[in-house]
């Protein structure tokens, strides 16, 4: 990488080089096992002149989203975050008034989880999804759902078909768009001149600071703070105004922006956060130097545990098929001597093979089963959602093993 996505500067610093890797979401099915298997570079770096991180784009959206592995309506946690945040909206921009029709667009609306909530309210709304298999379950869903990448082109062509958006949400997409001046840009054509735009996003302070490194994949090619989110806001015409911390995925911030001409003065909590980051020294090369340290040290304490397990002849599984686990058993290097499965509750993947890894992934039954000694949990950020969902290992003693933001054992109770 030569130059800066966002501001077209030379300044690239190096982050983290987390070596070569498929695409995550590249699940293997069993005839693809005896054939090549491409990878591609993982270095994250991060420009000094508008510290926006990013990995070079060395796979297209076209390779990755047209048919998808993630189906969102698969975590019940998210399902209702997607509720919580569709309920705070309807009454934070007065959506279900009587006075006028409302309309809502979500880009990269995948499966209609979050927009089923608001055509459960009688809200008109539109999903834009590039995923041809989970716009699919969208439409099936009740959810009307657009299958289109989102540039510029795309969002003046849905306003002049059915009219501007008063809410426009783009969660857990803005980091998987190489082209982030025409993603803002075209949200800036959907979006009502008095409109709004709401996107979540991972922190890069909390991925920095909770070693969060196995959320940096492929599908993800820049990692904001809300300092750089507010620079690439306004590359498109949107000026951001509020900003809310999330624990979602990690640690996330929910970008609220509106087109520049009428957004007026950000609030006190996007000063806070700007404070917050600027202490954290990621506006200057110090925030960054100790990172890939630190990310060595999580890859030496699960490759420990996994070994020393092994040699006591104790069983360790895996729990989730994430695109987040597959940078981490990839940067590893754990194949099926020291993890010989993991499980998913998506059936889409059930059969296949884990991108690089070639670890299979069967339904979460298995588990019960096999009655393993630890049970690694790949979704870590969904920690306390499956600490419940998980209290049956409980019955044989099993415990529970996450490797992020440190190595830890847990005991469940039932």
């Amino acid at each position: 990488m030569t130059r800066c996505r966002l501001c077209g500067s030379a300044a690239m610093a190096s982050v983290v080089d987390l070596g070569a890797t498929p695409p995550c979401e590249s699940f293997l099915a069993a005839d693809q096992l005896d054939r090549p298997e491409p990878t591609y570079p993982l270095h994250l770096r991060v420009c000094t002149d508008c510290w926006l991180a990013q990995i070079p784009p060395l796979i297209t959206p076209e390779e990755t989203f047209t048919q998808y592995a993630y189906f969102s309506s698969y975590s019940t946690s998210w399902v209702e975050h997607a509720r919580t945040f569709v309920a705070d909206a309807v009454q934070r921009l007065d959506l279900d008034s009587e006075d006028k029709e409302a309309f809502v667009v979500e880009v990269a609306s995948n499966d209609g989880y979050l927009l089923r909530h608001v055509a459960d309210r009688g809200i008109r709304c539109l999903g834009i999804e590039p995923s041809v298999n989970v716009g699919a379950a969208a439409r099936d869903a009740g959810v009307p759902t657009l299958t289109e990448f989102l540039d510029p082109a795309t969002g003046s062509a849905v306003r002049a078909e059915h009219g501007p958006a008063d809410l426009v949400v783009a969660n857990n997409v803005y980091a998987h768009i190489p082209d982030v001046v025409g993603f803002t840009r075209g949200l800036r054509a959907l979006v009502a001149d008095d409109g709004w735009v709401s996107i979540e996003v991972q922190h890069l302070l909390t991925l920095i600071e909770k070693n969060q490194y196995d959320t940096i994949y492929h599908e993800h090619f820049q990692y904001y703070t809300v300092a750089s989110a507010a620079r690439a806001l306004a590359s498109g015409g949107l000026a951001l105004v509020d900003v809310e911390l999330l624990p979602t995925h990690g640690g996330s911030v929910r970008l609220w922006a509106r087109p520049a001409e009428v957004a007026g003065e950000p609030s006190r909590r996007v000063t806070d956060v700007l404070g917050q980051e600027k202490a954290a020294g990621l506006q200057e090369l110090s925030g960054y130097t100790e990172f890939s340290t630190r990310v060595a040290k999580v890859r030496r304490d699960l490759l420990r545990f996994l070994v020393e397990a092994a040699e006591r002849g104790e069983t360790v599984v895996g729990y989730g098929a994430p695109g987040k686990g597959n940078t981490l058993l990839n940067h590893c290097g754990i194949r099926p001597d020291l993890l010989p499965y993991t499980v998913d509750r998506n059936p889409y993947k059930h059969g296949r093979f884990t991108p690089g890894t070639r670890i299979p992934v069967l339904p979460p039954e298995q588990i019960s089963a096999d009655r393993p000694d630890y049970v690694l949990v790949l979704p870590w950020n969904l920690r306390a959602e499956l600490v419940e969902q998980l209290s049956f290992v409980h019955a044989w003693g099993g415990r529970l093993v996450f490797p992020i933001p440190e190595l830890s054992i847990v005991e469940v109770k039932p």
